[in-house]
């Protein structure tokens, strides 16, 4: 602390107003206290600390008005007093009207002898208190973001390192590699720390070179390009090359997928069965393989057209369900003639897509039973374009319409009604055992019904006799 050099000189005697008023301009509360630290006089800054703290302390301990724990830091400040004029700023808290503790900065000037009175000059703490508490508050956010930011990268780190296809993470303007997993190292024959900072492609041949190019370069003008097939240099392993687009703060970085293309056990097939394999992988009809419980085991590249799907890893181990027909009824109905039968021909239904497109499709499957589990095959054919003509009206339903038409006005409505709801309900019926080769349990599942109520609406309608007719009166034909 530095002195005035000539107070008298400059200052001259401060008149008492004058000095309260330079008093309670400068200090945000101050007390006017007896030797024995008895309040004589309090003035106030400003009127919000005036309401917040309790005016009524003139003739109390200038202590009392504290916190117990801050009271020593008073003591101290009258004790010091006595020795020297001008004391040391020391911290105590006032309690507020409204609960909240008001720190207060303070420092004691006794006027003239031992005897004389003492000036207690306050400076409020609460601004630096608030600015104190938020920057607190600002660390604990920014610890709870690293430490939650460390936990994401460790998931990122691990995730990365186990995942079973191989990925790149390049630089995008200049295709350098950033970052590779485990996988990628394994596939393109170096390890993970060895491909870092490499210009990619690399060890690819010449045409497969400009094909990731042009990939690259469509992931960087629309953030993702169509999948291309490459080859190694050496001729020892294909993949299907995938890109896409990420951007961090002001980088941007492509995402690299490369997924082997298994050729090796068709190469390794007599020359006949391969040509089958290859001719079912580039057929016009979709192909899908399914084990017993209609997960797709693999499929041609038709199927994951139609499903809008890239690659076949994204379908495998999928149920079929997922793209064919109503949710679980269609397929359902399939699996359970094949499981009764060995083929199913031409079940119409619809195939959907992964971004909502829908198909027509008529549906051939097969079961081939083996020594371990079962397996199913299905042949899907796209028959959305196909010209329809309208199938013709049997005579029976030209009968029905007639006897209908003919009963207008002689039956009330509502007769006319139950009855067409009778008769729809009845073709409805046929129509689903038909589809179904009399199989009751795939009928009453293909209509949403129970057993129960399909077996009731059979006999109901008399049915079960109708079919056991047809089945008699077959050998009699044939013979």
């Amino acid at each position: 602390m530095t002195l005035f050099n000539t107070p008298q000189d400059r200052l001259g005697t401060l008149a008492p107003q004058m000095a309260a008023a330079l008093i309670e301009g400068l200090a945000d509360i101050a007390f006017v206290l007896d030797p024995a630290g008895l309040i004589q006089d309090i003035a106030f800054g400003s009127d919000d600390l005036r309401n917040e703290l309790d005016a009524n302390w003139i003739g109390q301990p200038w202590t009392a008005t504290v916190s117990l724990d801050t009271r020593p830091n008073l003591e101290s400040l009258l004790d010091e007093s006595k020795q020297q004029r001008l004391t040391r700023w020391r911290q105590a808290t006032h309690r507020g009207r409204r609960g909240a503790d008001i720190p207060v900065q303070y420092r004691l000037l006794r006027l003239k002898e031992e005897d004389s009175p003492i000036l207690a000059i306050g400076r409020s703490l609460q601004g630096f208190v608030v600015l104190q508490q938020q920057l607190i508050d600002a660390q604990q956010a920014l610890e709870r973001d690293y430490w939650r930011y460390r936990q994401i990268e460790t998931r990122y780190r691990l995730l990365f390192r186990m995942v079973g296809e191989a990925i790149l993470i390049l630089d995008a303007p200049t295709q350098r590699i950033v970052e590779a997993n485990p996988t990628a190292g394994q596939c393109l024959g170096e390890t993970p720390a060895r491909l870092v900072g490499r210009h990619f492609p690399e060890g690819f041949d010449p045409e497969s070179t400009q094909a990731i190019n042009g990939l690259l370069a469509g992931a960087r003008t629309a953030g993702r390009s169509d999948d291309v097939r490459a080859r190694l240099s050496d001729g020892a392993e294909s993949f299907l090359v995938s890109a896409s687009l990420l951007r961090q703060e002001n980088a941007s970085f492509i995402l690299v997928r490369l997924m082997p293309i298994q050729t090796d056990a068709i190469g390794s097939l007599p020359e006949v069965k391969s040509r089958y394999l290859y001719l079912i992988e580039n057929a016009p009809d979709a192909v899908v393989i399914t084990d017993a419980e209609g997960r797709v085991l693999t499929a041609n590249t038709t199927f994951l057209s139609l499903i809008e799907v890239a690659a076949e890893q994204q379908a495998r181990g999928e149920p079929l369900e997922r793209w064919l027909g109503r949710p679980g009824v269609d397929v359902n109905v399939l699996l359970a003639n094949l499981r009764q039968d060995t083929k199913v021909r031409l079940f119409s239904t619809i195939l959907r897509g992964e971004y909502g497109s829908t198909t027509d499709v008529e549906v051939s499957a097969t079961s081939v039973r083996t020594a371990e589990r079962p397996y199913f095959g299905f042949f899907i054919r796209d028959i959305g374009r196909r010209l329809q003509a309208e199938p013709p009206a049997t005579p029976e339903q030209n009968r029905w319409l007639d006897q209908l038409t003919e009963r207008v006005g002689r039956v009330p409505l509502k007769e006319l009604v139950r009855e067409s709801t009778d008769t729809i309900e009845r073709l409805c019926i046929e129509t689903a055992l038909k589809l179904t080769g009399d199989n009751r349990a795939s009928a009453a599942e293909l209509l949403g019904l129970s057993r129960q109520s399909l077996y009731v609406k059979i006999d109901r309608y008399g049915l079960a006799a109708e079919h056991a007719d047809q089945s008699v009166e077959t050998p009699a034909q044939d013979s």
